[in-house]
């Protein structure tokens, strides 16, 4: 028997591509994850902006069978940069050209004067490939907010695919004929939320096999039993979607504490009582610090709805104390009144929510310690899968073809 460990994107995958009998636990009164929505008040928010950006049809369609086509928006993603109180398209390093003049004349001069020696982190890739200009007003401080940490931690690769890389042609041909174009151009959306995709994943899954409100505390490796808050359970092969150093405690396999780092976020999902001005944006980047939020998303513009909805996030090293609330909600305003995206629109209703882990920080160390723990737990039928599990950045897509690779290979 399988015993599945969390019932949020990858555990629900995996359920669905076994063919083995399984169990599947999940410490939460309900399934989901990260992607879980809350509507309320005419409002829907999920816990964060979670955007299937498919590309994989057959992936799609098996998601997205047990929704009605009538209530998925496939949506055109549009995105811009906040700077010094205007707005350029993203990514920033093939839109200088929208800059004023004077900082247009920095970012050429320096992108064509990038010494290219050794890179070891992230932030030496960013200087090598973009140059001092573009790195020092975007790509650094935006992506200082959003880790919460000194991006020589990084790994140069530490983004994989998923940072939109562009040569010195890319930047100067987008002069004339723009291609904004990245990975994921455009998302497919359920009306009511993320959680529908969660919903319609279940619906192939023998509901008597989930089970909620049921929190793993412990591993035994060497007899194959997991106890919970409820019972104990043998197990033939356990695969967990929980972060790793949450698997290697409860399997009590040592590991150094500074191996995984990661931040955390808080989200704040705000509903206003009407329309704001920005009607094209999806998201909204905010590299500068002046402002505490990294980013703001439009659920109204993707949703097609008549009140502003907004999500709005704040990054945070993983062990810093917060502050009360009601202090980053008067701050978020404030700064969404600096903006102008907040004018004359009141707050009717917010929810917030604390993303932890929410992004990892992947290191050469970190790498290297995951190849050799997963070796470790696969050796006692024991699989780390997800982001989460796999401590590194990927889609959610990503997620679902590494659960099913996962289960047809065991």
């Amino acid at each position: 028997m399988d015993l599945i460990i969390g019932a949020g994107i990858s555990g629900i995958s995996y359920a669905n591509f076994t063919k083995n009998d399984f169990l599947l636990i999940e410490k939460e009164n309900e399934a989901g994850g990260y992607c879980r929505t809350i509507k309320r008040n005419g409002y829907v928010w999920d816990y964060s902006g979670h955007f299937f950006h498919f590309q994989h049809p057959d992936i799609e369609e098996y998601v997205c069978r047990n929704i009605s086509p009538s209530s998925l928006l496939k949506v055109e993603k549009h995105t811009q940069i906040y700077y010094k109180g205007d707005y350029i398209d993203f990514p920033f390093q093939k839109n200088i050209h929208q800059l004023d003049k004077e900082e247009l004349i920095d970012c050429l001069y320096d992108l064509f004067s990038v010494n290219q020696g050794s890179i070891r982190s992230f932030k030496e890739m960013v200087y090598a490939n973009y140059g001092k200009s573009i790195a020092e007003k975007f790509l650094i401080p935006y992506n200082e907010k959003l880790y919460a940490c000194d991006l020589d931690r990084l790994d140069m690769n530490a983004m994989g695919r998923f940072f939109p890389k562009a040569n010195k042609e890319d930047i100067i041909s987008n002069f004339r004929s723009q291609d904004n174009s990245s990975y994921n151009s455009s998302f497919t959306y359920p009306k009511g939320g993320a959680v529908e995709y969660v919903q319609s994943l279940l619906k192939n899954v023998d509901s008597t096999k989930v089970c909620l409100n049921e929190e793993l505390l412990e591993i035994n490796i060497e007899e194959k039993v997991a106890t919970t808050n409820k019972r104990k359970i043998k197990y033939d092969r356990l695969i967990s979607t929980q972060p790793l150093p949450s698997l290697l405690e409860q399997c009590r396999l040592g590991y150094e504490s500074n191996t995984f780092s990661c931040n955390k976020v808080l989200v704040f999902n705000l509903g206003f009582d009407s329309k704001g001005d920005d009607q094209r944006n999806s998201w909204v980047y905010v590299p500068e610090k002046d402002y505490i939020f990294y980013r703001l998303g439009y659920y109204d513009n993707i949703l097609g709805t008549d009140k502003m909805s907004l999500y709005v996030e704040i990054g945070f090293p993983e062990d810093e104390v917060l502050c009360k609330e009601g202090l980053y909600l008067d701050c978020v305003m404030n700064d969404l009144k600096k903006m102008g995206v907040v004018t004359t629109q009141k707050l009717v209703d917010y929810e917030t929510v604390l993303m932890k882990p929410a992004y990892v920080h992947i290191s050469k160390e970190s790498q290297e310690a995951i190849s050799r723990y997963k070796s470790i737990l696969k050796e006692k039928d024991i699989y780390s899968i997800g982001r989460y599990g796999s401590w590194t950045y990927c889609s959610i897509e990503d997620n679902i073809l590494e659960a099913k690779e996962v289960a047809l290979g065991i």
